[in-house]
C-alpha cells in the first residue's frame, strides 16, 4: 500500500485568497491533502477558488472542512505544529527539514501524520499547540520572524518532497547543447600547445612541461560543448592568420 503523506490543516485561515495560495504550494510538492478548520468566511470560498488556480483547485474541492481541531485531527497518529514564537508548553521542537525526516519515517511505519498552520494574524494558540506532538520552528531572522500561511505551507511541502528525492546535482547549465568528447578537448589542447609553442609562450624551456600540465588541467576542469570547442579552434585560426 501507498504510504500516505502527510494532512496539512489550516487552523481558522482568515482569507480565501490566502487558502488557495497554500494550495497551490502543496500542489508544487505532490500534497494533495488539505484540511480546513473553521474557516472564517466559510466555505466553499470563491477566492480560494480563483488564487488556486487551475489544478490546485483540485485540493480545495477535496479538503475536509471541520469546526474544531480535535475533530480534524482525531483520526491522526502523529502531529506537528508550525509556530515562530517561543511556547511555554514543553514538546519537542524541529527545524522543517528535521520534523519532515520524521514525518517520512512514521508514514513509513504505517501512521498518519499531519502539519497544523494557524491563522494569518495570530498564528495558533497555546490550546492548538498542546494538541500537537511536537513544534515546526522555522530558524528565521529573529528580528522578522513572520512567515505568511502560504510560505509557510510552502517550506514544509518542499522539505517532504526534498527527503524523497535527496539533493539534485547542479545543472551546468548546458541544456540543448552536446558536451565536448574527451578526445575533441584533447585536441583543442593540442591546438592551445601548437599556438602557444609558435609564440614563443613555453618560457623558458625549463618550464614548459608544467606550464603545458597546468593548460591541460584548465581544459579538462572546464565544461566545453562542441560548440565552444569549435568556437576556441576558429579563434585561434583566425588569430595566426591576421599575424600572418
Amino acid at each position: 500500500m501507498t504510504p500516505t503523506p502527510p494532512l496539512f490543516i489550516l487552523v481558522r485561515p482568515q482569507m480565501g485568497e490566502n487558502i488557495g495560495a497554500a494550495a497551490r504550494a502543496m500542489l508544487n510538492f505532490g500534497l494533495e491533502r488539505m484540511r480546513l478548520v473553521a474557516p472564517r468566511d466559510g466555505w466553499p470560498n470563491p477566492k480560494a477558488v480563483a488564487m488556486a488556480s487551475g489544478a490546485a483547485g483540485a485540493v480545495l474541492e477535496h479538503a475536509g472542512v471541520f469546526d474544531d481541531l480535535p475533530a480534524a485531527i482525531g483520526d491522526c497518529d502523529f502531529v506537528f505544529a508550525t509556530t515562530a514564537r517561543a511556547r511555554e508548553l514543553t514538546k519537542p521542537i524541529y527545524t522543517p527539514e528535521t520534523a519532515m525526516a520524521e514525518a517520512r519515517a512514521r508514514i513509513a511505519a504505517g501512521q498518519r501524520v499531519a502539519v497544523l498552520f494557524g491563522p494569518e494574524r495570530t498564528g495558533l494558540e497555546n490550546d492548538d499547540v498542546s494538541r500537537a506532538n511536537a513544534i515546526i520552528s522555522v530558524p528565521v531572522n529573529p528580528a522578522f520572524p513572520s512567515l505568511n500561511l502560504a510560505q509557510a505551507v510552502l517550506l514544509t511541502g518542499y522539505e517532504f518532497m526534498r527527503q524523497e528525492v535527496g539533493a539534485l546535482p547542479v545543472d551546468p547549465g548546458l541544456a540543448g547543447a552536446d558536451p565536448a568528447s574527451r578526445i575533441e578537448i584533447e585536441k583543442l589542447g593540442d591546438h592551445f600547445e601548437e599556438k602557444l609553442e609558435a609564440a614563443g609562450f613555453f618560457y623558458p624551456p625549463t618550464k614548459a612541461a608544467p606550464m603545458k600540465l597546468n593548460l591541460r588541467n584548465l581544459w579538462s576542469r572546464m565544461p566545453f560543448t562542441r560548440a565552444d570547442v569549435q568556437t576556441l579552434h576558429g579563434m585561434l585560426r583566425q588569430i595566426t592568420r591576421s599575424q600572418g
